[in-house]
């Protein structure tokens, strides 16, 4: 696991590499073809879970089934990620980069598939549509991605690849807030990039069960 002491939060040189797995051989056409097969599985679901959400939200929380934000992808190319909304919806977001969650703005509806990651689960039409992965560092909301740009050392260098879902930050690190917990969030990321394998993926996918089974989320 990610030693997460104020000791391991600068990030050297060397861990901008990046994997040769991600950039030659049956790795990325096999990721992406699982990509598509598992994404168009869990699309089922996400039909099936919406469409109770469209029955339950009138009474616990009102509002639009969707939302949809811009968020920074690979090469750090915006792109409109799409999840279940959990939060009483608002004109624009108030939260800076690095402030927490605004806990009083979730719904008690919200809490629960927060807690669950059925919030996550419209994110797999953005993995059909290419532009995002099941498993890769989680894209940032556009703005505080920029603000990330030019403050955190690293993080330009974790979108070479593909957002995911879920990653090796989510299952290892979870939710953060303020500077230090951004840094040790791309930390992961770029240990991600570094070592991003079948077994990697794999056994992020088997975290992340872990995760949602145990209700973890936030």
């Amino acid at each position: 696991m990610l030693d997460r002491t104020e000791e391991t939060i600068s990030i050297p040189t060397q861990a901008y590499s990046v994997s040769p797995s991600l950039q030659r051989g049956l790795y990325p056409t096999v990721k992406r073809g699982l990509d598509i097969v598992v994404g168009a599985v869990l699309f089922a679901l996400m039909l099936l879970v919406g469409a109770i959400l469209l029955i339950l939200n009138p009474f616990f929380n009102r509002g639009p089934l969707f939302y949809i934000q811009s968020r920074m992808g690979k090469d750090c190319v915006p792109f409109r990620a799409f999840k279940f909304r959990s939060m009483v919806s608002c004109d624009a977001i108030a939260r800076g980069p690095f402030d927490p969650v605004e806990h009083l703005r979730i719904t008690r509806l919200g809490r629960v598939i927060r807690r669950t990651r059925l919030d996550e689960l419209p994110q797999v039409i953005n993995v059909l549509r290419g532009q995002m992965s099941l498993i890769g560092p989680r894209p940032d909301y556009l703005e505080h991605a920029m603000a990330y740009l030019e403050e955190v050392p690293g993080y330009r260098q974790r979108h070479r690849v593909l957002p995911g879902i879920s990653g090796y930050a989510q299952t290892e690190v979870g939710y953060v807030d303020g500077p230090e917990g951004v840094r040790a969030k791309v930390e992961a990321d770029l240990y991600y990039l570094r070592n991003a394998s079948f077994r990697l993926d794999l056994w992020i996918f088997g975290r992340t069960l872990c995760v949602v089974l145990g209700r973890h989320g936030k």
